[in-house]
């Protein structure tokens, strides 16, 4: 399998660290020093569904394909406007892609990778010949704004690629992996359970996170995710010519290069620009770099995605 398009798309709100300045007691300087992130694209009525559509027509017209060609249609995110019906079928509907077979996974930060993963599975097994793969997220609907741990860290937005079977190259290695143990570590309540037999209706409404655990797995687990995605694929670290990952935290992807012993260089970023987009993050810098030229065929990638399950993992693949 080989990713023949992508498309990226942003909701056009900018909220600086200044402008979260006024909200919480922060400064620029204290948040690009800790994470790296200088602004992030806001919501102000784009939607989930809404930016995944978008993206998905970018890749599309990048791939050179059209709509009704798609055959399975994967949204991967973990703030859906909809519990029904599925923020997969609505992007169905809004890009008219009628024959596609879609749904949602989530496996928040890593969910794009899931998906990839996913796609990859059912086009291994000759069930589909492509697929069309969002990473959408409108976090800013379940961040609590009056903590300054959290409403710093993320930006809304969606990413997507278009991918075929393909003879040789693509995708070379793949691990997946999840530690639901520590899920606590970083999560978010979805609905209050409210019926007639139970009345409790105290619950988590906002992202909760330990920042320090969630830095120490990411350091710790992403390397050796990408090792053993890399020996799978019969290539070293060395072979890698980029390392496309989560963008979650600058000082976090250093950490990785450091354990990796490659250089930074190696691992290119935005999230000055974008801030942590979780399952969009992927998707939404491989775009950037694909159309800035930075992506030559024959090229050695790895991708990794790490966040809330906790859930992580590797991919290897030849652009």
């Amino acid at each position: 399998m080989k990713i023949i398009g992508t498309g990226s798309a942003l909701p056009d709100k900018q909220v600086s660290n200044e402008d979260l300045t006024k909200l919480v007691d922060t400064s620029d300087e204290w948040i690009r020093e800790r994470t790296g992130i200088g602004s992030r694209h806001i919501s102000t009525g784009e939607t989930a569904a809404s930016l995944a559509a978008e993206a998905c027509k970018r890749a599309l017209e990048n791939a050179g394909r059209e709509a009704v060609q798609v055959e399975l249609l994967l949204v991967a995110t973990c703030s859906p406007e909809m519990a029904l019906p599925c923020t997969a079928c609505q992007v169905q509907e809004l890009t008219g892609a009628e024959n596609a077979v879609a749904f949602d996974l989530n496996a928040a930060c890593a969910g794009f990778l899931f998906a990839l993963n996913t796609a990859y599975a059912y086009l291994s097994a000759g069930i589909y010949r492509n697929a069309l793969i969002a990473g959408t997220e409108v976090l800013s609907k379940i961040v609590d704004w009056t903590d300054r741990g959290t409403c710093i860290l993320f930006g809304d937005g969606a990413g997507a690629v278009m991918v075929e079977q393909c003879g040789s190259g693509g995708v070379l290695g793949f691990v997946q992996h999840s530690d639901g143990r520590r899920g606590n570590v970083l999560a978010c309540g979805s609905r209050p359970l409210e019926n007639p037999y139970h009345g409790e209706r105290d619950f988590m409404r906002y992202v909760q996170m330990d920042g320090r655990e969630v830095f120490a797995f990411a350091v710790r687990q992403v390397p050796a995710s990408i090792e053993e995605a890399l020996e799978k694929a019969g290539l070293e670290v060395e072979d890698v010519d980029l390392f496309v990952l989560h963008q979650a935290n600058r000082r976090i992807i250093e950490g990785i290069a450091r354990r990796l012993k490659a250089d930074i260089s190696r691992f290119p970023m935005n999230l000055d620009r974008v801030g942590n987009m979780s399952s969009a993050a992927i998707p939404v810098l491989l775009d950037e770099l694909n159309r800035q030229g930075r992506l030559i065929p024959g090229m050695t990638l790895a991708l990794s995605g790490f966040g809330a399950g906790l859930t992580y993992g590797a991919c290897i693949l030849q652009w």
